[in-house]
C-alpha cells in the first residue's frame, strides 16, 4: 500500500494492487476517527475526471454522513475497511511522511 496524495489533516488517497482507498479523518465534536473506503469503479472514474476536488467533496460527504453512528443512514455505512488495512495504512503514511520530510530537507 502506498500514499498517492493527501489533503493535510483531512484525507489520504492510497493505492494497493491497483485499487484506490480514501482514508478520511472524521471529527464530530470531541470524537475523531478514521474511516476508509475502497473507491468504487464509479468513484474512481469520477476521481479521474475531477481530481483532488472530487476527493475533498467525497471526504466531506463521508464526514457529514457520520457513518459510524448507530442511527446513521449514511450510504458509506458498511464500507469501512479501516481495520482490514490498519497496519498497511499506518506503514504507508509513515513512509510517505518520512519521504516528504527528507525531500524538503527538514530534520525528522
Amino acid at each position: 500500500m502506498k500514499v498517492l496524495v493527501d489533503e493535510p489533516q483531512l484525507w489520504f488517497l492510497l493505492e494497493e494492487d491497483g485499487s484506490l482507498f480514501l482514508d478520511v479523518g472524521c471529527n464530530h465534536s470531541f470524537f475523531g476517527y478514521s474511516f476508509m473506503i475502497q473507491l468504487s469503479p464509479q468513484e474512481t472514474d469520477q476521481y479521474s475526471r475531477e481530481g483532488r476536488s472530487y476527493l475533498s467533496w467525497l471526504a466531506q460527504d463521508i464526514q457529514d454522513s457520520a457513518p459510524i453512528l448507530v442511527a446513521s443512514q449514511s450510504k458509506y455505512r458498511g464500507r469501512d475497511v479501516s481495520h482490514a488495512f490498519a497496519e498497511q495504512t499506518l506503514a504507508a503514511v509513515k513512509s510517505w511522511q518520512a519521504n516528504r520530510v527528507h525531500e524538503a530537507g527538514e530534520a525528522p
